[in-house]
């Protein structure tokens, strides 16, 4: 997932946030959507989970927010190649997927087992 993430993020293919995740949904541009399960308030959760389920698109659960943003690019990387100030993120959207990878296809293949 991680892999994925990155592929998209730097082909400029994902919507990180709630707001940009919504507008994403909303116009049935995404792929893949990728949850945080540690949301503070309950209501995103719902307003995710009811457009992803109407518009037919898989979801991911991920544990923590911290790590979803980081995978997601919302943090600085110092000297040593190691994240530091990452930002919690609580919802990311693919939009576009990038180029053909093994982890798309292992991702997609668990998506179908579902």
């Amino acid at each position: 997932l991680k892999q994925v993430l990155k592929t998209s993020l730097y082909h400029d293919g994902l919507a990180r946030g709630l707001r940009e995740c919504v507008k994403a949904l909303d116009r049935r541009e995404a792929h893949l959507c990728v949850l945080s399960s540690s949301l503070d308030e309950p209501a995103y959760e719902k307003l995710i989970t009811a457009l992803c389920n109407e518009h037919n698109i898989p979801i991911f659960q991920v544990d923590d927010s911290k790590q979803l943003g980081e995978w997601a690019g919302l943090c600085k990387y110092n000297s040593e190649g190691e994240a530091v100030k990452v930002v919690g993120c609580s919802a990311v959207v693919i939009k576009s997927w990038g180029e053909e990878t093994e982890a798309r296809h292992v991702i997609l293949e668990h998506v179908k087992s579902q």
